[in-house]
């Protein structure tokens, strides 16, 4: 493997690390707020981002690689709204795709085919991941604030079971 493309999987696990501290520490907030869909939905966001850093995890180990994840940076605990919340959501969503996208143009540029191949299901992933952040977003634009309608879409949230 391509010394430069070694080195974005090792910080792409930071970043899909990352994304799980995030949505854990949004979890927590929703949990004392407390609204408990939007605290269940978040965790569960959280253990999906934990899945797809040892998905590139365990991709070094196949190729033979030792794994060397930089240091993860501290979350946001802290947040002013909850609309502020889904928005910072969706762009870091957007954040990521960038990175996978980045991965990918390297693999492509070092004719290293089965990482082309192992982003494949990352790129399609970001595009579900992007759309659902973009649709809580719009979710919590619509109700503004009518509080009758934050309780049903947290009603909603907690039906996640994915």
């Amino acid at each position: 493997m391509n010394e430069k493309i070694y080195k974005a999987l090792n910080e792409q696990i930071k970043h899909e690390l990352y994304s799980s501290f995030l949505y854990l520490s949004i979890a927590s907030y929703f949990d004392n707020v407390p609204l408990s869909g939007m605290y269940q939905w978040f965790k569960k966001q959280a253990e999906e981002e934990h899945e797809h850093a040892m998905k590139i995890y365990q991709y070094i180990n196949d190729r033979n690689l030792q794994v060397e994840i930089p240091a993860i940076p501290k979350p946001p605990a802290k947040f002013d709204s909850i609309i502020d919340i889904f928005e910072q959501a969706l762009a870091h969503e957007k954040k990521v795709t960038k990175l996978i996208y980045d991965i990918y143009d390297l693999a492509v540029e070092h004719k290293d085919h089965a990482t082309h191949v192992f982003l494949q299901w990352f790129i399609t992933e970001q595009v579900e991941e992007e759309k659902n952040a973009q649709d809580n977003v719009d979710q919590i634009k619509l109700i503004g604030d009518d509080k009758t309608g934050l309780y049903v879409l947290d009603q909603t949230f907690a039906k996640r079971t994915d």
